[in-house]
Protein backbone atom coordinates (compact mmCIF):
# COMPACT_ATOMS: atom_id res chain seq x y z
CA UNK A 1 0.00 0.00 0.00
CA UNK A 2 1.41 3.41 -0.64
CA UNK A 3 1.78 5.58 2.02
CA UNK A 4 -0.43 8.37 0.84
CA UNK A 5 -2.95 5.72 0.73
CA UNK A 6 -2.15 4.72 4.39
CA UNK A 7 -1.87 7.74 5.66
CA UNK A 8 -5.60 9.19 4.45
CA UNK A 9 -6.70 5.73 5.93
CA UNK A 10 -5.59 6.86 9.36
CA UNK A 11 -7.05 10.62 8.57
CA UNK A 12 -10.53 8.69 8.04
CA UNK A 13 -10.31 6.40 11.11
CA UNK A 14 -9.43 9.59 13.30
CA UNK A 15 -12.12 11.40 12.01
CA UNK A 16 -14.77 8.01 12.51
CA UNK A 17 -13.43 7.97 16.09
CA UNK A 18 -14.23 11.27 16.80
CA UNK A 19 -17.75 10.72 15.55
CA UNK A 20 -17.94 7.80 18.20
CA UNK A 21 -17.11 9.28 20.95
CA UNK A 22 -19.56 12.13 20.74
CA UNK A 23 -22.03 9.90 19.69
CA UNK A 24 -21.46 8.71 23.25
CA UNK A 25 -22.94 11.67 25.20
CA UNK A 26 -26.15 10.62 23.82
CA UNK A 27 -26.98 7.93 25.77
CA UNK A 28 -25.40 4.62 27.40
CA UNK A 29 -23.24 2.92 24.75
CA UNK A 30 -20.86 0.15 23.96
CA UNK A 31 -18.23 2.30 22.84
CA UNK A 32 -15.37 -0.08 23.36
CA UNK A 33 -16.82 -1.94 20.98
CA UNK A 34 -17.84 0.54 18.26
CA UNK A 35 -13.74 1.36 18.64
CA UNK A 36 -12.65 -1.82 17.63
CA UNK A 37 -13.92 -1.94 14.23
CA UNK A 38 -13.57 1.38 13.40
CA UNK A 39 -10.46 0.49 10.93
CA UNK A 40 -12.06 -2.49 9.25
CA UNK A 41 -15.46 -0.55 8.57
CA UNK A 42 -13.41 2.37 7.14
CA UNK A 43 -10.91 -0.16 5.24
CA UNK A 44 -13.85 -1.71 3.68
CA UNK A 45 -15.50 0.75 2.59
CA UNK A 46 -12.60 2.58 0.98
CA UNK A 47 -10.81 0.31 -0.35
CA UNK A 48 -13.12 -3.23 -0.90
CA UNK A 49 -16.89 -2.70 -1.66
CA UNK A 50 -17.95 -1.81 -4.65
CA UNK A 51 -20.08 0.62 -3.03
CA UNK A 52 -20.89 4.63 -3.26
CA UNK A 53 -23.60 6.68 -2.52
CA UNK A 54 -25.04 6.46 -5.44
CA UNK A 55 -25.19 2.79 -5.64
CA UNK A 56 -26.65 2.03 -2.77
CA UNK A 57 -29.61 0.67 -4.30
CA UNK A 58 -27.78 -0.86 -7.58
CA UNK A 59 -28.28 -4.62 -7.73
CA UNK A 60 -25.15 -5.18 -8.68
CA UNK A 61 -23.23 -4.02 -5.80
CA UNK A 62 -21.82 -4.94 -2.79
CA UNK A 63 -23.53 -5.70 0.35
CA UNK A 64 -22.08 -5.17 3.86
CA UNK A 65 -24.19 -6.56 6.54
CA UNK A 66 -23.27 -5.24 9.87
CA UNK A 67 -23.95 -7.98 12.20
CA UNK A 68 -22.63 -6.90 15.62
CA UNK A 69 -25.62 -4.01 15.58
CA UNK A 70 -24.65 -2.44 19.25
CA UNK A 71 -21.57 -0.81 17.43
CA UNK A 72 -23.70 0.43 14.75
CA UNK A 73 -21.94 4.08 15.67
CA UNK A 74 -18.58 3.09 14.00
CA UNK A 75 -20.90 2.31 10.83
CA UNK A 76 -22.89 5.23 11.25
CA UNK A 77 -19.77 7.47 11.44
CA UNK A 78 -18.14 5.91 8.70
CA UNK A 79 -21.02 6.18 6.22
CA UNK A 80 -21.11 10.41 7.06
CA UNK A 81 -17.26 10.47 6.54
CA UNK A 82 -18.06 9.13 2.86
CA UNK A 83 -20.91 11.10 1.72
CA UNK A 84 -23.83 8.53 2.48
CA UNK A 85 -25.22 11.08 4.46
CA UNK A 86 -24.49 14.60 6.17
CA UNK A 87 -22.36 14.12 9.51
CA UNK A 88 -24.43 16.49 10.81
CA UNK A 89 -27.20 13.67 11.19
CA UNK A 90 -25.53 12.11 13.92
CA UNK A 91 -26.38 14.49 16.15
CA UNK A 92 -30.03 13.07 16.08
CA UNK A 93 -28.30 9.77 17.44
CA UNK A 94 -30.53 8.38 20.26
CA UNK A 95 -33.18 10.95 19.49
CA UNK A 96 -36.25 9.32 19.81
CA UNK A 97 -37.68 11.43 17.16
CA UNK A 98 -35.28 9.93 14.76
CA UNK A 99 -34.38 6.48 13.29
CA UNK A 100 -30.78 6.40 14.40
CA UNK A 101 -30.30 4.80 17.58
CA UNK A 102 -28.53 2.12 19.27
CA UNK A 103 -28.47 -0.81 15.98
CA UNK A 104 -28.42 -0.30 12.51
CA UNK A 105 -31.71 0.91 10.73
CA UNK A 106 -32.45 0.09 7.27
CA UNK A 107 -33.99 3.68 6.84
CA UNK A 108 -30.23 4.90 6.92
CA UNK A 109 -28.83 5.52 3.72
CA UNK A 110 -26.34 2.83 3.78
CA UNK A 111 -28.10 -0.08 5.84
CA UNK A 112 -28.32 -2.71 3.97
CA UNK A 113 -30.34 -4.39 7.17
CA UNK A 114 -31.54 -4.34 10.85
CA UNK A 115 -29.86 -5.84 13.20
CA UNK A 116 -29.41 -5.98 17.09
CA UNK A 117 -30.21 -9.50 18.04
CA UNK A 118 -26.58 -11.45 17.45
CA UNK A 119 -26.20 -14.14 14.91
CA UNK A 120 -28.87 -13.63 12.61
CA UNK A 121 -27.34 -11.83 9.58
CA UNK A 122 -24.54 -14.30 8.33
CA UNK A 123 -27.93 -16.25 7.87
CA UNK A 124 -29.33 -13.41 6.20
CA UNK A 125 -25.84 -12.69 4.00
CA UNK A 126 -26.08 -16.06 2.86
CA UNK A 127 -29.47 -15.73 1.24
CA UNK A 128 -28.23 -12.56 -0.76
CA UNK A 129 -25.03 -14.43 -1.80
CA UNK A 130 -27.27 -17.28 -2.81
CA UNK A 131 -29.31 -15.00 -4.71
CA UNK A 132 -25.98 -13.74 -6.20
CA UNK A 133 -25.04 -16.64 -7.25
CA UNK A 134 -28.39 -17.56 -9.17
CA UNK A 135 -28.68 -15.05 -11.11
CA UNK A 136 -24.91 -15.34 -12.18
CA UNK A 137 -23.85 -11.97 -10.25
CA UNK A 138 -20.36 -10.85 -10.07
CA UNK A 139 -21.27 -8.65 -6.51
CA UNK A 140 -19.96 -9.84 -2.99
CA UNK A 141 -21.51 -10.04 0.64
CA UNK A 142 -19.48 -9.05 3.53
CA UNK A 143 -21.03 -9.71 7.12
CA UNK A 144 -18.94 -7.60 10.14
CA UNK A 145 -19.41 -9.96 13.32
CA UNK A 146 -18.39 -9.45 17.16
CA UNK A 147 -16.36 -12.60 18.72
CA UNK A 148 -19.52 -12.88 21.02
CA UNK A 149 -21.99 -13.78 18.35
CA UNK A 150 -20.32 -16.85 17.51
CA UNK A 151 -21.88 -18.69 20.54
CA UNK A 152 -24.80 -18.67 18.72
CA UNK A 153 -25.77 -21.80 17.02
CA UNK A 154 -27.52 -20.00 14.08
CA UNK A 155 -23.69 -19.23 12.84
CA UNK A 156 -22.91 -22.69 12.51
CA UNK A 157 -25.81 -24.02 11.31
CA UNK A 158 -25.43 -20.61 8.28
CA UNK A 159 -21.80 -21.86 8.20
CA UNK A 160 -22.60 -25.40 6.94
CA UNK A 161 -25.10 -24.29 4.54
CA UNK A 162 -22.46 -21.61 2.79
CA UNK A 163 -19.54 -24.23 2.70
CA UNK A 164 -22.50 -27.17 1.00
CA UNK A 165 -23.68 -24.55 -1.88
CA UNK A 166 -20.01 -23.12 -2.13
CA UNK A 167 -20.69 -19.67 -1.96
CA UNK A 168 -17.25 -18.11 -3.10
CA UNK A 169 -18.99 -14.94 -2.85
CA UNK A 170 -19.48 -14.57 0.94
CA UNK A 171 -17.27 -13.07 3.47
CA UNK A 172 -17.40 -13.29 7.32
CA UNK A 173 -15.27 -11.05 8.75
CA UNK A 174 -14.61 -11.32 13.02
CA UNK A 175 -14.12 -8.20 15.07
CA UNK A 176 -12.10 -10.70 17.66
CA UNK A 177 -11.69 -8.13 20.46
CA UNK A 178 -11.50 -10.65 22.72
CA UNK A 179 -14.15 -9.38 24.99
CA UNK A 180 -18.27 -10.44 25.36
CA UNK A 181 -20.21 -7.84 27.75
CA UNK A 182 -17.52 -7.62 30.81
CA UNK A 183 -15.99 -10.65 30.49
CA UNK A 184 -13.17 -11.85 28.36
CA UNK A 185 -14.51 -14.35 25.91
CA UNK A 186 -11.82 -17.23 26.79
CA UNK A 187 -12.90 -16.87 30.39
CA UNK A 188 -16.71 -17.15 29.30
CA UNK A 189 -17.35 -19.59 26.85
CA UNK A 190 -13.70 -20.31 24.94
CA UNK A 191 -13.79 -19.71 21.14
CA UNK A 192 -10.21 -20.36 20.27
CA UNK A 193 -8.59 -21.66 17.91
CA UNK A 194 -10.68 -20.40 15.63
CA UNK A 195 -8.79 -21.12 12.42
CA UNK A 196 -9.61 -24.94 12.22
CA UNK A 197 -12.88 -24.65 13.91
CA UNK A 198 -14.42 -22.57 10.81
CA UNK A 199 -11.58 -24.87 8.18
CA UNK A 200 -13.83 -28.24 9.30
CA UNK A 201 -16.98 -26.39 8.44
CA UNK A 202 -15.72 -25.92 4.80
CA UNK A 203 -14.55 -22.12 5.07
CA UNK A 204 -11.38 -21.18 4.36
CA UNK A 205 -9.51 -19.05 6.75
CA UNK A 206 -6.81 -16.13 7.02
CA UNK A 207 -6.32 -14.38 10.44
CA UNK A 208 -4.89 -10.66 10.78
CA UNK A 209 -4.79 -7.53 12.47
CA UNK A 210 -7.78 -5.81 12.23
CA UNK A 211 -6.31 -2.28 12.65
CA UNK A 212 -3.44 -2.76 10.31
CA UNK A 213 -3.98 -1.34 6.80
CA UNK A 214 -1.28 -2.96 5.12
CA UNK A 215 -2.11 -6.69 6.67
CA UNK A 216 -5.51 -5.68 5.46
CA UNK A 217 -4.96 -4.99 2.13
CA UNK A 218 -2.76 -8.57 1.91
CA UNK A 219 -5.91 -10.44 3.04
CA UNK A 220 -8.47 -8.61 0.95
CA UNK A 221 -6.74 -8.08 -2.23
CA UNK A 222 -6.97 -12.13 -2.40
CA UNK A 223 -10.40 -12.62 -2.51
CA UNK A 224 -11.88 -15.05 -2.77
CA UNK A 225 -8.85 -16.54 -0.68
CA UNK A 226 -9.84 -20.54 -2.74
CA UNK A 227 -12.62 -20.87 -5.27
CA UNK A 228 -15.65 -22.47 -4.34
CA UNK A 229 -15.58 -22.00 -0.66
CA UNK A 230 -16.92 -18.98 1.50
CA UNK A 231 -13.87 -16.93 3.59
CA UNK A 232 -13.69 -15.83 6.96
CA UNK A 233 -11.80 -13.35 7.99
CA UNK A 234 -10.47 -13.36 11.53
CA UNK A 235 -9.63 -9.72 12.64
CA UNK A 236 -7.49 -9.55 15.86
CA UNK A 237 -8.83 -6.01 17.56
CA UNK A 238 -8.37 -4.03 20.49
CA UNK A 239 -11.75 -3.18 22.43
CA UNK A 240 -11.48 0.63 22.60
CA UNK A 241 -8.59 0.95 20.43
CA UNK A 242 -7.34 4.72 19.89
CA UNK A 243 -8.57 5.77 23.80
CA UNK A 244 -5.99 3.55 25.91
CA UNK A 245 -7.53 4.89 29.10
CA UNK A 246 -10.69 2.71 28.58
CA UNK A 247 -8.98 -0.14 26.01
CA UNK A 248 -9.32 -3.82 27.52
CA UNK A 249 -11.33 -2.37 30.54
CA UNK A 250 -14.23 -4.97 31.19
CA UNK A 251 -15.94 -2.29 33.51
CA UNK A 252 -16.40 0.06 30.55
CA UNK A 253 -17.93 -2.27 28.31
CA UNK A 254 -21.09 -0.21 28.38
CA UNK A 255 -21.14 4.08 29.65
CA UNK A 256 -22.83 6.92 29.81
CA UNK A 257 -20.30 9.72 29.15
CA UNK A 258 -20.59 13.39 30.46
CA UNK A 259 -19.50 16.76 28.01
CA UNK A 260 -16.07 16.73 30.29
CA UNK A 261 -15.66 12.67 29.44
CA UNK A 262 -16.17 13.27 26.02
CA UNK A 263 -13.23 15.91 26.16
CA UNK A 264 -10.91 14.51 27.56
CA UNK A 265 -11.54 11.50 25.64
CA UNK A 266 -11.42 13.34 22.40
CA UNK A 267 -7.60 14.45 23.51
CA UNK A 268 -6.62 11.53 24.90
CA UNK A 269 -7.94 9.98 21.16
CA UNK A 270 -5.50 12.82 19.72
CA UNK A 271 -2.51 12.35 21.88
CA UNK A 272 -2.61 8.41 20.87
CA UNK A 273 -2.85 8.95 17.29
CA UNK A 274 0.89 11.26 17.31
CA UNK A 275 2.04 9.20 19.16
CA UNK A 276 1.17 6.16 16.72
CA UNK A 277 2.51 8.10 13.76
CA UNK A 278 5.72 8.85 15.51
CA UNK A 279 6.32 5.44 16.79
CA UNK A 280 5.41 4.07 12.92
CA UNK A 281 8.40 6.56 11.40
CA UNK A 282 10.80 5.60 14.07
CA UNK A 283 10.34 2.25 13.05
CA UNK A 284 10.25 2.85 8.79
CA UNK A 285 13.13 4.56 10.08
Amino acid sequence: MMVTQRIELEKTALRVREQIIRMAMRGGCYIGAWLSCADLLVYLYKRVLCLRPETIHSPGRDYLLFSKGHAVPALYGTLSELGFFSPDFLANHLNIRDSIYWHPNADIPGVEFHSGSLGHLLSVGMGIAMDILLVRGTNRVFILMGDGELNEGSIWEASLVASAYRMENLVAIIDRNWYQANARTEDLIPLEPLEPKFESFGWVVHRMSGHSFDEMEYAFAKLPLKSGKPTVIIADTVRGKGVPSIQERPDRWFARLSQEEVELMMCELHDNHDREIIASKEFVS
